[in-house]
């Protein structure tokens, strides 16, 4: 496995953004499927949820129901036809390698929990690149040597 995104990827390549034009361009020239885990998936699906809710509240956040379910159909299409794979972590592992990030980073970098677990999957996975458009969590993959991409 060659790379391994974080949330800000998948919503720069499932729904229109500033950094869309580079996720597909990523994605596009992969030579192999993107891989996902199920703590990334859920917390994307969510995301996009959540979107929905803000826009109920407040038009001027977030976005429509609509978009919300174009990029969860989408996302669907691609894991049922193999261009996104769901791979297994081994998750007390995934843990205790986010832990030990956590000591080395959080408190001069100020990360967040599911972006630490994130660049800590991608570790325990074995990946090269890291997919990431969040600067916070580019300085975090970086710094644990990880190639940041795109």
């Amino acid at each position: 496995m060659i790379a391994f995104p974080d949330t800000s990827f998948l919503c720069a390549f499932y729904r229109r953004q500033d950094n869309s034009p580079q996720a597909a361009a990523y994605f596009k020239a992969m030579p192999e499927a993107l891989h996902v885990s199920r703590l990334l998936l859920y917390e994307f699906r969510q995301s996009v949820r959540f979107q929905v809710w803000l826009h109920a509240r407040d038009k001027a956040k977030g976005y429509p129901q609509a978009d919300c379910d174009r990029a969860l159909a989408d996302l669907q299409t691609d894991l049922d036809t193999g261009a996104v794979v769901v791979v297994t972590a081994d998750w007390p592992d995934v843990h205790r390698l986010a832990e030990t990030i956590s000591k080395r980073h959080t408190i001069a970098g100020g990360h967040r929990s599911l972006d630490i677990l994130h660049v800590a999957t991608a570790l325990h996975l074995g990946t090269r690149e890291f997919l990431t458009f969040d600067a916070n969590q580019r300085k975090l993959a970086a710094a644990e040597k990880l190639k940041v991409k795109p």
